[in-house]
């Protein structure tokens, strides 16, 4: 493995999940829905010890969790974005509007996390010594968090929007009941959604 890469996708890593907490914070604030607003809670409290993993995870390889990079740059802008979206959103006055946005915004930070997580799962089954040690631990710590918070958000985005467009929507929706974890399991509970209607 290239050293110098998996340096640069930790430290993206980090930033992405510390721009996380901001945009949790943010969604938490335009969640009308209960269960939506509790799952997003309990998500922001998931995210800022995924800070800790992988700032953790950082100092135990000897890459200083507070440097920068170009790339590191762009991942905050990206985090920046979107809680400025939200907060639009939120500024129209129009709760439901504002839901579906950050919905929308959870959704496309929980993919760029979700593909982190599994790049470094391959980097965890690459590694030697301490940094395969490192890293396996910080993977097997955070990795299925990561897949329900992106398959239950997407969920919730489809259903919500549904709902909004006066259609049948499954509230929560089935990849919370099912507690989805994998690809399969997410394209099972749509099916069931839609079976539903």
């Amino acid at each position: 493995m290239k050293q110098k890469q998996v340096t640069e996708l930790l430290l993206q890593s980090l930033q992405h999940e510390k721009g996380g907490i901001k945009v949790y914070e943010t969604a938490i604030r335009c969640a009308i829905n209960e269960d939506l607003n509790e799952e997003w809670q309990k998500y922001l409290e998931e995210t800022q010890e995924h800070v800790r993993i992988l700032t953790e995870a950082c100092e135990a390889l000897d890459i200083d969790p507070n440097a920068s990079s170009p790339g590191c740059k762009v991942v905050e802008h990206v985090g920046t974005a979107l809680v400025e979206a939200m907060e639009m959103a939120l500024a129209e006055g129009d709760a439901n509007a504002a839901q579906l946005v950050a919905c929308e915004c959870v959704v496309l930070a929980e993919t760029k996390d979700h593909a982190d997580w599994e790049l470094l799962t391959k980097c965890a089954d690459k590694a030697t010594g301490a940094q395969r040690k490192v890293l396996q631990a910080a993977v097997d710590e955070v990795e299925d968090e990561e897949d329900e918070h992106l398959y239950h958000t997407k969920g919730w985005c489809r259903e919500l929007w549904l709902e909004s467009l006066g259609l049948k929507a499954v509230l929560p929706p089935p990849e919370e009941e099912k507690d989805v974890k994998t690809a399969i399991g997410a394209a099972r509970a749509e099916k069931a959604s839609a079976r539903a209607r």
